[in-house]
């Protein structure tokens, strides 16, 4: 198989999903050639890096056919909006990633939730406003808590969880009329509160085809004990015991495949990460939210649990081969903790200088986030989410213990991370 798959490729991004991409795929058998563009500090010691942004489509595709690139991944949903995939197709590089109209999943939720919908898959009831006065009217026949979500991408900002109506209220007009949001906001869903815990699932989706990834359960508020604003991911684990083989299976009947086959119905002819957000609620499974491509930090811990090479997973899928592939899974966990500046997910500092352990606990890695080199050449932060600490070991503990002693000997100015990720599954045992 090896001698078929791509001989170079192009990741497309600069966090730490794209480092976890290109770290797991340059591991491959095929031994290719991996560039990334922009990339950043730390994915730069793995890749031959581009200073390509994501959002500049011609840009990408230039530099995809100048070095002959066979295959190219794309990371972040921004470019997949915008039809960075249909670019690529119409060029004749093959991309493993959704088409425009495909990522729609992920840059609308009206979009989602009406599929959700019309299907019949299990997700909460929910309202649909463009206008102030309807959505207040609206509010007054529900209870807090309620959620309240912009239709477009916010970064992994755009959703509050209002705790009393007023919260509710005062969220309703920030996004419709106090523009908060700018348009990703011009449309909200109220959405009726879900309760439970969360998990995440990850389908590598080839129009009808798709195999499930290992469940991992990410930590999405900024504080210890799930507190704080929500944030892009604070940290997470693989795999997730509170999904049981038995849980996994009702998944997969009432979620991920009607999922699969309304897709396709809708005429969207999908190749790439379906990424699932899951409440399980006390009645059972129900569907948050679609993304289009893979999680972060979930790609984190997901990742090194694959005894499958992942590039010839991808490549299979683009190829259309999908159908049959078998999913190669090593039974160790993984524990993944985010090194965040401190005031993420508001304002926070950037250009502080790091300092790494020469040496790790055994199998952890350092991925990098939001990282850059600064004139002196030295690593500095450049984002909220700066790391992520991902460790493996036979046991949850065992990992965490790993991870948690990296981010004790990492030295930063304005480092935080969260101390609970994995807790409740260890408080569970």
């Amino acid at each position: 198989m090896a001698s078929s798959l791509p001989s170079s490729l192009l990741v497309v991004g600069s966090g730490g999903r794209e480092h976890a991409l290109v770290k797991a795929l340059a591991a491959s058998p095929a031994k290719p050639r991996v560039l990334c563009a922009p990339g950043n500090a730390g994915i730069a010691q793995d890749a031959t890096c581009f200073p390509v942004a994501v959002d500049d489509l011609a840009g990408i595709v230039a530099l995809a056919q100048r070095e002959k690139i066979a295959f190219v991944v794309v990371g972040p949903e921004v470019p997949l909006a915008l039809g960075l995939a249909d670019k690529l197709i119409a060029a004749g590089i093959p991309v493993y990633g959704p088409k425009a109209a495909g990522a729609r999943l992920e840059a609308s939720k009206i979009f989602t939730k009406q599929i959700l919908l019309k299907h019949k898959i299990p997700t909460a009831a929910a309202g649909i406003f463009h206008e102030v006065p309807p959505a207040l009217d609206y509010l007054k026949k529900k209870t807090a808590p309620i959620v309240i979500k912009a239709d477009g991408l916010a970064a992994g900002k755009g959703v509050i969880v209002a705790q009393t109506m007023p919260e509710a209220e005062a969220a309703v007009r920030d996004m419709l009329a106090g523009n908060k949001f700018g348009s990703a906001g011009s449309q909200i869903l109220i959405e009726d509160c879900l309760y439970g815990e969360e998990t995440s699932i990850l389908v590598v989706v080839s129009g009808r085809d798709y195999v499930i990834l290992p469940v991992s359960q990410d930590h999405k508020r900024i504080g210890d004990g799930d507190t704080g604003p929500n944030t892009g991911g604070m940290g997470t684990y693989s795999p997730a015991e509170v999904v049981t083989p038995a849980l996994l299976e009702r998944i997969e009947r009432e979620i991920v495949r009607p999922s699969v086959n309304a897709i396709a119905d809708e005429g969207l002819d999908f190749c790439g990460t379906l990424f699932i957000g899951i409440m399980l609620t006390p009645s059972g499974p129900s569907v948050i939210e679609y993304n289009a491509r893979f999680g972060d930090p979930e790609t984190q811990v997901v990742l090194p649990r694959l005894k499958t090479d992942l590039l010839a997973l991808l490549w299979a899928a683009t190829q259309r081969q999908l159908g049959g592939f078998k999913l190669e899974v090593r039974p160790d966990y993984a524990l993944c903790v985010v090194i965040a500046a401190k005031g993420y997910p508001d304002t926070y500092p950037k250009g502080d200088i790091i300092t790494f352990p020469a040496q790790l606990p055994s199998q952890t890695a350092i991925i990098h986030a939001g990282t850059a080199k600064n004139a002196a050449g030295q690593i500095v932060t450049n984002g909220g989410r700066v790391l992520g600490v991902t460790a493996l070991a036979p046991t949850l503990p065992e990992a965490a213990a790993r991870a948690y002693a990296a981010c004790e000997s990492i030295q930063c100015a304005s480092k935080y991370f969260r101390r609970d990720i994995g807790a409740r599954q260890l408080n569970r045992k």
